[in-house]
């Protein structure tokens, strides 16, 4: 079966459509949705007048989905097109829009959606989970943006802002508590320091859950995390003409790694099978499952308003100085204990007896990994401020990071992890960019820009496990430039409604791995570079609100990468070309005073064009693809699959979203509230190559807020839920020796307090 919860998710649907249907022409009091104002193009403006596929999430839209204490995994479908996953839990969130990311986990992969942060753009993974909390909106805008955002906007950008200091004094605490000893705190107070000058905010959340996952095999418990985050912003206006706002962001988190568990899949099936529990797992070693960070980043934004024009300075370091990660990646105990019986018995699955590697003890594949990250980045900015249908912005960005991985391993009884190989990179990049639009008539805009960006990396990767010593010492040098550029045109139909037409293009620069133990061979990916094509309409009543996009892209020298197969390696290449097409759609509709209806859909076709592309499967899967054997130089053969014509990894073939909005107000200035959320995601292929396992149907999860909230007093109390059907997803596998799967997080309920001043 290909397909799970079939009955859950048709029940889903079927609420989805009928929901939409009320969004048939009705008659009520007439009240006017609130006007959503973006920054996609580096200024205000109204998100439908941005000639751009654009998602804005604010208030409860945003604040409802991190109630359980729950990362930026909760955004993943939360929005057409926008998926999330992760294989090492909080510690490295990977993005994909229109079906374009990037699944290699290690720590100098580079991703084709690009983070930013205030404004700065988080190039590695381990800047991207930042805890979010006290946050003003996250836009999310699809397509390339090159011409204005930083880094690897070759998909798009998720970009997230943090509420900023005011004048009036003001403030929220919040509280809750729930199921699984889930206890999470937030607080934030803003304000003036001196009156006409200086401004201030800051905030801080505390996320802590207990150990509630068995591991019967040592007798341990894990599961939990205890997460502390704080932020302090100033902002200083010495004279009317500048302003300066700097802000300085801390986190130190301590919590699991996905949870890795054997042989719940069963070969022809990628449903879950009886060896699955989701609060047991049996592992013999991971060292608790650990995937401990601490990090700090620092953001000096300066504002120069000389008249017709602003100067703007942003300069940038984050510093992630203590990162580690550990792991019992076969997700099971060895067979060749003496004390544990060999297969899916009472003491729980053991992993297969097969193991590729030369371990005494089968199944017993212990691996962790350290990181420090170092990244600055400096941006100047020209734009103008000019009354006449002309307006443009150009500017430099400079981007310099280094990394230093050092990747471990343990065998079974050894006391600790030993280290294979150290691997430091360096990347340094700099870019000149312009855009500017310009009113050929009333209702005529063109807007174009243009992008040079120069990449550099330089690497040296230290072997500390031979017999794999050619590689110990050598440098690695890798280089490009590209000439990227954004036109778009749009046109006003009415006052109320536009239609656009863009195309864009996108550059990636080339990338390596950096740990030895997972590439023996040290690949590398040559640039990648797209060209997007895109056709959209938006409209607004006072009442109704929408937005529908059609997308084609192409993918000259797709970077791709091949995780596991029977050598559990993690190897970079390039396919010919990937071809990707769909739609986005998105409604907000007041149906009545206090009831608003948000709704997404996003479609993405996806395929990889190359002939001669084929990669290990894993041992114990029944691939859909086309295989064949070649000689493995060690006198036997391996079984190879060809992927062309396969769809992307982790692209969801389609994701949809919807949120209702309920308040019913009462006397004394009180209201009660309701808030749910809905998110679902289509056929997802979780490897390069296609197979029944890891081919992954329907998926839904929803949450639930409800409560009292008494608004002239400030305080409100309520109840909370994230996946409140408690849906079991496969999200991932591992197919190097059994077949491995990691789910989504559990039901989380509970109660919350809040008051605002």
């Amino acid at each position: 079966m290909l397909y799970t919860h079939k009955s859950k998710s048709s029940a889903i649907m079927a609420g989805f459509v009928l929901l939409g249907s009320l969004a048939s022409p009705a008659i009520y009091a007439q009240d006017a949705l609130e006007e959503i104002i973006v920054t996609a193009q580096r200024r205000e403006q109204n998100i439908q007048d941005v000639p751009i596929s654009i998602t804005s999430m604010t208030g409860d839209r945003l604040n409802a989905r991190f109630s359980g204490g729950g990362d930026i995994l909760q955004l993943a479908n939360a929005a057409p097109g926008l998926h999330i996953e992760s294989s090492n839990g909080r510690l490295a969130p990977r993005f994909y829009l229109r079906g374009l990311g990037n699944a290699d986990f290690t720590a100098a992969a580079s991703q084709p959606v690009s983070v930013v942060f205030d404004e700065v753009p988080m190039e590695k993974s381990a800047l991207k989970g930042f805890p979010i909390f006290d946050m003003a909106s996250v836009e999310v805008a699809r397509g390339p943006q090159g011409t204005l955002f930083g880094r690897n906007t070759t998909a798009g950008i998720v970009h997230i802002k943090s509420a900023r200091p005011t004048e009036e004094t003001e403030g929220y605490i919040k509280f809750s508590g729930g199921n699984l000893e889930t206890v999470n705190a937030e607080a934030a107070i803003s304000g003036t320091l001196i009156e006409g000058k200086l401004t201030g905010r800051a905030s801080f959340i505390t996320q802590n859950r207990g150990d509630w996952i068995d591991n019967p095999i040592l007798g341990t418990e894990l599961g939990g995390h205890n997460i502390f985050a704080g932020r302090v912003q100033l902002n200083w206006t010495p004279t009317e003409d500048i302003n300066v706002w700097i802000m300085h962001q801390h986190q130190d988190s301590e919590s699991a790694t996905s949870m890795f568990r054997a042989n719940v899949i069963n070969q022809g099936s990628n449903e879950l099978n009886g060896n699955y529990s989701r609060d047991t797992v049996f592992f013999d070693g991971g060292d608790g499952n650990q995937g401990n960070i601490k990090s700090h980043g620092t953001t000096l934004k300066i504002d120069w308003d000389v008249g017709d024009y602003t100067l703007t300075s942003i300069t940038s370091y984050q510093d992630v100085y203590d990162r580690f990660g550990r792991g019992d990646i076969d997700g099971g105990f060895g067979c060749a204990l003496p004390f544990l019986p060999c297969g899916a018995g009472p003491a729980g699955p053991a992993s297969t007896p097969f193991n590729p590697f030369a371990s005494p003890f089968a199944g017993n594949i212990d691996t962790g990994g350290d990181q420090e990250v170092e990244q600055w980045t400096q941006e100047f900015r020209v734009a103008s401020n000019l009354d006449g249908p002309l307006n443009y912005q150009f500017g430099g960005f400079y981007f310099y990071d280094e990394i230093l991985s050092i990747s471990r391993a343990m065998s079974f009884g050894a006391p600790t992890f030993s280290t294979g190989s150290i691997g430091t990179v360096e990347n340094t990049s700099w870019a000149i960019f312009g855009q500017g639009s310009y009113d050929l008539t009333d209702r005529w805009t063109l807007t174009a820009g243009l992008r040079y960006t120069d990449d550099d990396k330089d690497a040296l990767i230290l072997d500390l496990a031979p017999p794999v010593v050619a590689l110990s010492g050598v440098p690695i040098s890798l280089s490009d430039d590209f000439l990227s550029f954004d036109v778009a045109l749009n046109y006003a139909v009415s006052d109320s409604t536009q239609v656009y037409a863009r195309v864009a293009s996108g550059f990636r620069a080339p990338t390596l791995q950096e740990r030895v133990e997972d590439d023996a061979t040290l690949t590398q990916a040559n640039s990648e570079d797209i060209m997007s094509y895109e056709i959209g309409i938006k409209g607004q009543t006072d009442r109704f609100r929408y937005s529908a996009a059609a997308f084609y892209y192409e993918i000259d020298d797709m970077q791709l990468v091949a995780v596991g197969g029977t050598s559990n390696s993690t190897s970079l290449l390039n396919a010919n070309e990937g071809v990707g097409y769909g739609v986005e759609l998105e409604m907000d509709y007041l149906l009545t005073d206090n009831l608003i209806l948000s709704a997404g859909f996003g479609y993405a076709e996806t395929e990889i064009n190359d002939t001669g592309l084929a990669v290990p499967p894993g041992p114990l899967t029944t691939p859909l693809d086309p295989t064949f054997t070649v000689p493995d130089g060690m006198g036997g053969f391996t079984t190879l699959a060809s992927i062309d014509g396969n769809r992307f990894q982790h692209a969801p073939l389609w994701t949809a979203n919807i949120e209702l909005d309920y308040t019913y107000p009462l006397s004394n200035d009180g209201e009660l509230y309701l808030f749910t959320d809905w998110k679902l995601k289509g056929k997802t292929q979780d490897f390069l190559y296609e197979s029944i396992e890891y081919t992954f149907g329907t998926q839904f999860e929803g949450g639930l807020r409800l409560g009292y909230r008494n608004l002239s007093k400030g305080w409100e109390v309520g109840f909370f839920a994230r996946n409140i059907t408690d849906e079991d997803n496969l999200i991932g596998g591992i197919d190097f020796a059994n077949n491995t799967g990691y789910v989504n997080e559990p039901r989380v309920w509970g109660g919350e307090f809040s008051y605002r001043f």
